[in-house]
């Protein structure tokens, strides 16, 4: 950047120099020009008549003017005499100077002289029946530009020198704030400049900076979430590999058991008892993990439910479970909530909340059902005085295959997806559930639609 500051400055410069001298030299030359005929006119002055008209009153002249040529003519252009030329013959009628004297009186012109070969200033002045002219030697433009020339050097070095150090000095000071935005950019700063001009570029690398942050931050987010996938999928081969051992191995075990010989009656009867809860626990757990996997693709369109009716409905299925631990149950149902989603996901939501309170909870216990608006969204809260939840386990609950009593045995019908697949649908559906619980006091699970 800074060569290109300094051959661009010097090229300016230098041309601006070089214009400059020729500008220079025309108005040297024409003012010089108008000197001259000042001059010549009081050349002029000092001519009388008692000056003869030939060679000698010539040279005479011409030593009086401090050596300026003198030529005598005639009217018809003839030259009579010249101080510098012994000898001249052409006429002269055709020369301007001496066209205008015939016509006006007198007359100037600027010429090289064709006997002496020089620049030269004519005056020419007409008396009675002659014609006085009168020359002084000049300097043309092009030798008096050539005797600037050295001048004009000199300038154009020093020139050159002052482009180079305005280069650097400007460069440096207009490269100062690139180069704090480069240290800003390094220190991970946002780009601020005084220079109102840079201000612009500085919103726009800040924009830039800012979406590639996010870019960055959703590329993270997004390899992460790869990762806890190839992850989450090895523990859920795992932990269904492990879920499924246990009532095969009682299968195989007892039928190998029915195969032989030996058994009572009660025996016999026992074992393929046995063989068939076992078949019921597998089969649920096969159902549970194909439900859980079907909901990503789960593109059925939605319509609003009658949230109310469905609680209420729902309710009357747990009255046997509850009755038997000896639970109180208290219900604040409002009227008319709906709804818009589809009648088996908030099935399967509030099934699996009600079934963990009423599993999880102390003989005796309680169970609070609330289900109204909040901010006009519909809200959906379940509490319990169970067993609980540990503080370290609250961010686990929601996790596949993972049950709070540590069992993973499916009595009760639990798995351990129930969670897995209530929080799965109310991010499906862009709901929020969170969780508080005290380990030994209860549990409450709210669902905001």
């Amino acid at each position: 950047m800074r060569k290109r500051l300094l051959w661009v400055s010097i090229l300016i410069t230098f041309l601006g120099l070089i214009l400059f001298s020729f500008v220079a030299t025309e108005i040297y030359y024409n003012l010089s020009v108008e000197h001259s005929k000042e001059s010549l006119a009081v050349y002029m002055n000092m001519y009388d008549d008692g000056v003869s008209p030939d060679a000698a009153g010539a040279a005479a002249l011409s030593e009086k003017l401090g050596g300026a040529r003198v030529t005598f003519l005639r009217t018809d252009g003839t030259v009579i005499a010249d101080s510098d030329a012994a000898e001249v013959t052409q006429n002269h009628a055709d020369r301007l100077e001496v066209r205008e004297a015939l016509e006006t009186g007198e007359g100037y012109d600027v010429r090289r002289s064709d006997t002496l070969g020089r620049s030269m200033v004519y005056y020419c002045k007409r008396f009675d029946d002659m014609l006085v002219r009168i020359a002084i030697f000049t300097q043309s433009s092009w030798n008096i530009f050539l005797s600037a020339l050295p001048t004009l050097l000199g300038f154009l070095f020093l020139d050159g020198l002052a482009c180079f150090l305005f280069t650097y000095l400007a460069s440096d000071f207009v490269l100062r704030p690139v180069r704090d935005f480069t240290l800003q950019a390094q220190q991970g700063k946002k780009l601020v400049s005084r220079y109102e001009e840079l201000r612009p570029i500085a919103e726009v690398i800040n924009q830039r900076n800012e979406k590639i942050a996010r870019d960055m931050e959703r590329i993270q987010q997004e390899k992460e979430s790869a990762l806890q996938a190839k992850a989450s999928k090895d523990e859920m081969i795992a932990n269904i590999t492990h879920e499924m051992n246990t009532p095969l191995t009682s299968i195989k075990g007892f039928a190998e058991l029915l195969a032989g010989e030996g058994l009572t009656e009660e025996q016999r009867l026992r074992a393929v008892n046995i063989i068939r809860a076992q078949s019921e626990r597998l089969s649920n757990l096969i159902g549970e993990t194909i439900h859980y996997s079907e909901i990503d693709n789960d593109e059925l369109p939605s319509y609003d439910v009658d949230f109310t009716k469905l609680v209420r409905d729902a309710l009357g299925a747990f009255e046997p479970n509850i009755r038997e631990k000896n639970i109180t149950l208290h219900t604040d149902i409002a009227e008319g909530i709906t709804v818009f989603s589809r009648y088996e996901r908030l099935l399967v939501i509030f099934n699996n909340l009600v079934g963990n309170a009423v599993r999880y909870n102390r003989e005796g216990g309680e169970i609070s059902v609330f289900l109204g608006k909040e901010n006009g969204l519909a809200k959906l809260s379940v509490s319990d005085t169970g067993i609980g939840i540990a503080k370290e386990n609250l961010d686990k609950i929601f996790s596949r295959f993972f049950t709070v009593d540590k069992s993973h045995n499916g009595q009760g019908g639990g798995f351990g997806l129930g969670l897995a697949v209530v929080r799965k649908l109310c991010r499906k559906a862009g709901w929020t559930i969170s969780v508080d619980s005290r380990l030994g006091e209860g549990t409450t699970f709210t669902v905001v639609f």
